[in-house]
């Protein structure tokens, strides 16, 4: 009787055993919710991350966080991310706001794995190297800024493919080469801010495309040719400044006079040549 009772005993606790794996197993296969649970960001984001830190000389320690625990439940310094799951059951990081950190070395490709970034903002620090093609990789960036460093190198033809990109800051860096036609993709941008850099050749007529465009600075380079007539059908222009550039010989289009909603054009020591068309109506 024993020997029975025993056998009964093992194989009922043996049942319980099998159906408690087999409810474990049917929660970790069928609710990606539950999966996430031990790491709630996406993975190949947070290798992005501890990535990029990799790249990043931090005198300040302000990144300290980033070395344990989930960037989205830790709220790592700089990572902010959307309030809720998306359909994968992960947690997406939104936001990499990094600006005046007093960081320093390069940026990382693998900041083109944040696949739903929405802003971008490494802004007056010291970073050196070049702008990563992969950025072009985020089709959901909104704002580019990356003004006030010391990048260098030519900018990638990749970044023409952020469509939904709204202002693009590269200002106050060491770029050169010229500016990609690529650019001309960018259909709903705003703000172009490529003031103060090293960038040469002629400004691509096809940025006309871009007829968003409130603000285009492009002064303080050392862009050469002519001027684009074909930014006189620009609608929404506010602000054009070519200043500091090297366009020997070339005119002011007479055309820049119906740009009616310009408040400020800027054509300092531009070695510009010919008459000087009729502005007066410009609302400068």
């Amino acid at each position: 009787m024993m020997l029975g009772w025993s056998a009964s005993c093992i194989c009922t606790t043996s049942m319980i055993v099998s159906i408690v794996f087999a409810v474990s197993l049917y929660c970790c296969c069928c609710s990606p919710g539950l999966l996430a649970l031990a790491q709630r960001t996406h993975p190949s984001e947070v290798s992005a991350l501890h990535a990029i830190a990799i790249n990043l000389i931090d005198t300040n320690n302000v990144l300290e966080n980033w070395r344990k625990g989930d960037p989205c439940i830790k709220n790592w310094t700089g990572v902010l991310c959307f309030d809720a799951f998306g359909a994968d059951g992960y947690f997406h990081v939104r936001v990499l706001l990094l600006m005046n950190k007093n960081l320093s070395g390069t940026l990382a490709p693998q900041l083109g794995q944040l696949s739903q970034l929405h802003i971008l903002n490494f802004m007056w620090n010291h970073l050196t190297g070049s702008i990563p093609k992969e950025i072009g990789n985020i089709a959901s960036l909104r704002l580019l800024l990356l003004n006030g460093n010391k990048l260098s190198g030519s900018l990638p033809d990749e970044l023409g493919y952020l469509s939904n990109l709204d202002r693009f800051q590269i200002d106050e860096n060491q770029l050169s080469g010229s500016i990609p036609k690529s650019f001309s993709n960018l259909h709903r941008i705003k703000h172009i801010h490529f003031n103060n850099n090293s960038l040469s050749g002629q400004i691509p007529p096809e940025l006309s495309n871009l007829t968003t465009v409130v603000h285009l600075l492009l002064d303080n380079n050392h862009l050469s040719g002519y001027l684009p007539s074909e930014f006189s059908t620009f609608p929404q222009l506010s602000i054009l400044q070519l200043d500091n550039n090297n366009f020997s010989g070339a005119e002011i289009p007479a055309a820049y006079g119906n740009l009616s909603n310009l408040v400020k054009l800027s054509l300092r020591n531009c070695s510009l040549e010919g008459p000087i068309p009729d502005l007066s109506w410009i609302k400068i």
